[in-house]
């Protein structure tokens, strides 16, 4: 849950980008810190297995400036994607405020996306939010491999088993490449931060 600081007029709130192992969560915020290095005030901080897998969470205050008067900071998480490691997704998802939900767009990966976000479903109803009034934007990232030697999924497949219920904002992207990876912030920001607005009547 969002925090405001009526007092320091401040706002802190927090964004998890969520989804199965090496779909490329940790990029995502590896390219928006080497991009908007100048509006972060900390350093990266990242827990990693012998698999160099994220273990733990990436995690960024980013400072977006005045919204109704008030600072707005926004705290960037990342949830390991291993199985074994559900109890700490749940433990990072807790107090979210919005999520983004990165899904591998390769073909071999296809089941992994469905359980990762039938993970965020029930993870999200134990600290009670409804998947569908939380926030959310879906990206599916690793779309610079089409055309390649690696076969991956058409969007449309995509949006079928993750998004024909859910409707939220999509994006095709490469974490890697940084295609899209600003865009899916920014709207996943202003989605985040509406919400908070309603929430707390600063509107």
């Amino acid at each position: 849950m969002a925090f405001v600081n009526l007092k320091k007029k401040e706002i802190q709130a927090k964004i998890v980008y969520y989804g199965p192992g090496r779909c490329g969560k940790t990029s995502n915020l590896q390219y928006i810190f080497s991009k908007l290095r100048n509006q972060i005030k900390s350093n990266m901080v990242s827990v990693k297995t012998e698999g160099d897998c994220t273990l733990f969470f990436d995690y960024m205050p980013l400072d977006l400036g005045k919204v109704r008067g008030f600072d707005v900071k926004i705290q960037l998480y990342t949830v390991p994607g291993q199985v074994k490691y559900e109890s700490t997704r749940k433990l990072v998802l807790k107090g979210a405020d919005g999520v983004v939900f990165v899904a591998d767009s390769r073909v071999e990966r296809q089941l992994k996306n469905k359980i990762s976000l039938k993970s965020l479903h029930d993870n999200l109803k134990f600290h009670g939010k409804n998947i569908f009034k939380i926030p959310l934007v879906m990206q599916y990232n690793k779309r610079d491999l089409s055309g390649g030697d690696i076969p991956i999924l058409p969007i449309e497949t995509l949006e079928n088993d993750l998004n024909r219920q859910l409707k939220v904002p999509r994006f095709e992207a490469s974490a890697l490449a940084g295609d899209n990876v600003i865009p899916t912030l920014k709207t996943i920001m202003g989605l985040t931060i509406k919400s908070v607005e309603n929430e707390f009547d600063l509107g």
